[in-house]
């Protein structure tokens, strides 16, 4: 694609004329409807992937594998898309993620399934260090680039609102696996319309650049050390297993911090958090990560395994929760301009994630569903007024010799967050169902214990048939025993989502730390640096 002319007509606010401005966005949507899609389609299907593949033991990490992937890959190709431009990277990005989908499709194991979602993280990861920083590129004027974000807002809504209904609907009548082929055809299209109209922008020329590849290592060994921790220490104890990995972790991060406040160009330039305003976004983008992927990931098993739920039926009272997302992005848009303090968007967000959280953690199986629609509404709706306003925020605050950076850490910190969170509530999940199902079964019942033990057994109704008939067949209630282990998963879910609300009102507290940013425009850019 040739450069744009200098003369060519730009409206205020953005690079490109109109209509490639209007097709680059649209290639752009295609990249986060997949994205999202993905995440919502995987999270009501996961209960019903488990029951198939066994392993209840590994349902954290069809999780906690994407995003330790993702996390590592965010910053790396932020930074390499800071030099190099973006374009490139988005689109391997999709053919990479692409691919990934159809392994996923493919897997006959729970582990063969964590793998292809580590490459599929890999992809994703890309994506997110590349795509969302292309958008400040295409609009440099804070005002234009929220009222195009709509357009990004649409998209994502139409991907989160057919996500859950499409995923329940494909598992139950196609197979999980047809979850993850739905992601080849927005593939493509995105492809198709990211190489041929997004220009590929470059906005550092100067000097040979380094990649950090020695951060890059030390970040996946602290992370992936933390998260091998959490998730053992239950099961292991304080064994040696566990020293070695705690004070292998430890020294990961504490060597990583070294090696990046001496390192000529640092994957994690430490002397951003020393900015005020930007340490407190980045903490924000933290606590917000552990909230809403806790949210993702147990909800559909809440309501599946705990309330009996069908997948479909499931994913239709998930829909509230990603639709409101969109929803509460528009109005955002649209009030965040007019307002003296735009701070109040986040207090109003965070308040409302820490109320559906408390809301979820008083429903049983006799709630109304309208009441849990209506706290699935109002978690969506504070996502939307959080998400985009920590990413203008973080922009502005960096300025643009940081825009890429900044808005990847942003990004990866996030993941993070939902990393460390899925695995923290995984874990005490599946702890506290275990003790309460050995805790209730007594006499006789005792026996049944190792086929419980596992909550598959709650979202299969194969298995459940087959339990029950061979309970009838010795002249036992098998019905009661499937109840006491409902009972016990909606309290271990339950003491899961109280971590989730505590980490939205400490959210709620830190907002007060965030310095009024002035959502100020700034003139039209040059064209000139624009080119293939």
């Amino acid at each position: 694609m040739p450069a744009p002319n200098p003369s060519t007509p730009y409206s205020p606010g953005q690079v490109l004329p109109f209509r490639q401005t209007l097709l680059a966005m649209l290639g752009m949507c295609f990249v986060m409807m997949m994205v999202a899609i993905d995440q919502t389609v995987v999270g009501t299907a996961l209960p019903t992937i488990v029951a198939e593949l066994k392993g209840f033991e590994l349902y954290a990490w069809v999780a906690t594998s994407y995003l330790l992937t993702s996390v590592i890959t965010v910053p790396i190709f932020g930074r390499l898309g800071d030099y190099y431009g973006r374009k490139p990277f988005v689109v391997a990005a999709i053919v990479l993620f692409t691919l990934a989908s159809v392994l996923c499709g493919a897997a006959d194991s729970m582990l063969t399934l964590v793998l292809a979602r580590a490459l599929q993280g890999i992809g994703g990861g890309m994506l997110v260090g590349t795509a969302f920083a292309s958008i400040p590129d295409l609009f440099p004027d804070p005002h234009v680039r929220l009222r195009w974000q709509v357009m990004l807002s649409s998209a994502f809504g139409i991907a989160n609102a057919v996500g859950p209904s499409l995923g329940g609907a494909l598992t139950e009548h196609y197979g999980w696996r047809s979850v993850f082929y739905v992601n080849l055809p927005i593939g493509i299209l995105g492809v198709f319309f990211v190489a041929r109209y997004l220009p590929h922008l470059r906005n550092h020329t100067a000097g040979k650049v380094r990649l950090d590849w020695q951060g890059a290592l030390l970040i996946a060994a602290a992370l992936g050390g933390l998260q091998l921790l959490v998730e053992l220490l239950p099961k292991e104890g304080a064994s040696l297993t566990i020293a070695l990995l705690g004070i292998g972790s430890a020294a990961a991060f504490a060597l990583l911090f070294w090696w990046e406040r001496r390192c000529p160009h640092p994957l994690l330039p430490f002397d951003m958090f020393r900015n005020r305003g930007l340490a407190t976004l980045f903490t924000l983008a933290l606590l917000v990560g552990v909230t809403m992927y806790s949210m993702l990931f147990y909800a559909p098993l809440l309501l599946q395994g705990g309330f009996g739920l069908s997948p479909q039926d499931a994913g239709l009272l998930i829909t509230p929760l990603v639709v409101f997302i969109t929803v509460g992005s528009i109005i955002n848009g649209r009030i965040i301009t007019r307002i003296r303090n735009p701070n109040r968007m986040l207090y109003a967000g965070f308040m409302l994630m820490a109320a559906s959280c408390l809301g979820i953690v008083t429903t049983h199986n006799y709630t109304p569903h309208w009441l849990i629609a209506g706290y699935m509404m109002m978690a969506g709706l504070g996502m939307g007024f959080i998400m985009p306003n920590l990413t203008v925020f973080a922009q502005q605050t960096a300025g643009r010799t940081h825009l890429g950076i900044a808005t990847a850490l942003l990004q990866s910190l996030r993941m993070i967050g939902g990393m460390l969170g899925t695995a923290v509530v995984g874990t005490m999940v599946n702890h506290s169902y275990f003790s309460g199902v050995e805790s209730t079964l007594r006499g006789t019942s005792a026996q049944w214990l190792p086929q419980l033990d596992d909550p598959q057994m709650l979202v299969n109704p194969v298995a459940q048939s087959q339990f029950l008939a061979q309970l009838a067949h010795q002249g036992q209630d098998g019905a009661s025993l499937i109840e006491i282990a409902r009972v016990a998963l909606v309290g271990a879910i339950h003491e899961g989502q109280l971590i989730a609300l505590a980490v939205a009102v400490l959210a709620l507290w830190c907002v007060r730390r965030v310095p009024l940013v002035q959502l100020a425009r700034v003139p039209k850019p040059e064209p000139a640096g624009v080119g293939e």
